[in-house]
């Protein structure tokens, strides 16, 4: 039985889910990629092209 589960991306612009093992934790919220947790600061888009967050 498999108890994983996902939550919303800590990025206030990103759509994307969190799943558990592909993700990122800084300050103790979940992210899913390392440019939302690092707030987009390249100006990087996140891990999927369908999300255009850019923090």
């Amino acid at each position: 039985m498999s108890t994983s589960t996902t939550s919303k991306c800590a990025c206030p612009d990103c759509q994307c889910e969190v799943r558990p093992g592909h993700h990122v934790v800084k300050n103790e919220k979940d992210y899913c990629s390392e440019a939302c947790a690092d707030g987009h600061k390249s100006g990087e888009g996140c891990c999927q092209n369908s999300c255009h967050c850019h923090g």
